[in-house]
């Protein structure tokens, strides 16, 4: 669950397909037969793609003849779909043409040979140019080069109930301007509404990606430290901001302001969240990624339509108001052509059909995507798509991304485990903030860490 929770759509009509990259292939040369596998990921409540894929799939068969798209959801969660898809990819027999993958994996997937350099095919893309900086970065390997193109991005911000602050004595809105405020708010709720959950933030293992990037991440970086120094290129451990951020999360446990440990450790417990916390009025606040309105729009797997008038949203602060005032994390998924496709342009042109103008409107719409294309971004129907566009996508000026190393996944399965740890009371956050820094020197070696 990251952004990492998935997304909801609406069951909406695909744009029809503008015109694709001119290139002949080889069933268009000698009338053979080809197939393109498409593998991607599908779960009850991010059926995206599989909406998207299933609409363009014969209007792209149409314009090539001799080719069938091959359709090839996976229903896993993130970490289970990563791994059913680096099993395919092991074997030219079962490796994609055409894959979804995640921005934080992907470079230690180009590391493994997974994924074809693009550099020559977006060179003669001209949609490329519409796609901003930040995007293109997102897609793109320790070498300089493009391995793929995303499809959005995201970021995080604190959701809230007006009804249950407002119970609570609250003013809405309410924007905190330091981890204090929050916990305030948070114990006048518990006074207040003792049936009420005041404010979750995820930890643990259970919710993977989630864990880190919808609680953890907003905490570190608002303390001034910082998970990766850029500049070194090395791990930072030794960090009183690391410790800081678990000792808010064990607050927030301890005191019974978030859902109870075991409900945190439920890979599932997202669900509940969307599906009847906030819906029956018994959660005060939660911290969750821009997406969060796709859950309950109509046609999402939680709608809720008094959404619009009982949510609000407001910037996750710095621990004590330091400025600039806000944190927010982003990441995001992409479409990568495989490294063992033996129809490279091909597979390129259905990348293409998926990510023009139209069809991106449509996703970003659907999703609670944050635009990356800037032709879709100026469009007005996506400016009202829903009534929390404008404020989540302003975080953007404030927002970090994970650093994007073949190591990170393994440093986020750590920070996952430091915070399960903490909020259990297996460990104490000392304890547990140093058994985090032996595990990442074990990982990258002593020669990539400072302290």
């Amino acid at each position: 669950m990251h952004r990492n929770v998935r997304f909801a759509v609406s069951v909406l009509a695909v744009t029809s397909m503008v015109a694709l990259v001119g290139c002949s292939t080889a069933a268009d040369n000698d009338g053979d037969t080809q197939t393109l596998k498409i593998v991607y990921q599908e779960t009850d409540s991010f059926t995206a793609l599989d909406t998207l894929f299933t609409k363009i799939k014969p209007e792209f068969e149409a314009a090539h003849d001799g080719v069938t798209v091959e359709l090839q959801p996976i229903q896993a969660n993130d970490d289970d779909y990563s791994t059913k898809l680096a099993l395919s990819q092991q074997s030219g027999e079962t490796a994609p043409d055409v894959f979804y993958e995640d921005t934080f994996r992907l470079r230690s997937d180009i590391d493994a040979g997974y994924l074809l350099n693009l550099d020559d095919h977006v060179a003669g893309w001209d949609d490329w140019s519409q796609f901003n900086e930040g995007a293109k970065a997102a897609g793109m390997g320790d070498d300089g080069s493009i391995y793929a193109v995303p499809l959005g991005t995201d970021t995080r911000a604190i959701w809230y109930s007006k009804p249950v602050l407002e119970a609570a004595g609250i003013t809405i809105p309410w924007q905190p301007e330091t981890w204090d405020d929050i916990l305030e708010v948070a114990r006048a709720i518990q006074d207040s509404q003792p049936d009420v959950v005041p404010f979750n933030m995820y930890a643990g293992k259970g919710t993977g990606e989630g864990t880190v990037m919808q609680s953890f991440y907003e905490l570190l970086y608002g303390t001034g430290d910082e998970l990766y120094n850029e500049d070194e290129q090395k791990w930072v451990v030794g960090s009183d901001g690391f410790k800081d951020s678990l000792d808010f999360l064990k607050t927030l446990y301890d005191e019974g302001l978030a859902v109870t440990p075991a409900e945190a450790l439920d890979a599932n417990v997202w669900k509940k969240v969307f599906g009847e916390l906030f819906p029956q009025g018994k959660l005060g606040g939660t911290v969750e990624g821009s997406y969060t309105p796709s859950f309950w729009q109509e046609g999402g797997s939680y709608a809720w339509p008094e959404y619009v008038d009982d949510m609000g949203v407001a910037a996750f602060p710095t621990q004590n108001g330091e400025a600039p005032q806000g944190v927010s994390m982003s990441g995001g998924w992409t479409l990568a052509v495989g490294a063992k496709t033996e129809n490279p342009d091909l597979a390129f042109e259905f990348l293409t059909l998926a990510l023009n103008q139209e069809n991106a409107l449509w996703y970003d719409i659907n999703n609670s995507q944050i635009a990356v294309r800037a032709d879709v971004a100026s469009e007005q129907s996506y400016l009202e798509a829903n009534p929390f566009v404008a404020a989540v996508t302003d975080l953007v000026s404030v927002t970090h991304f994970r650093p994007a190393t073949s190591d990170y996944p393994k440093i986020s399965a750590e920070v996952q485990a430091a915070t399960e740890a903490v909020i259990t009371g297996q460990l104490r956050v000392d304890d547990a903030a140093a058994a985090y820094d032996a595990a990442v020197e074990g990982i990258v070696g002593s020669d990539k860490v400072t302290d």
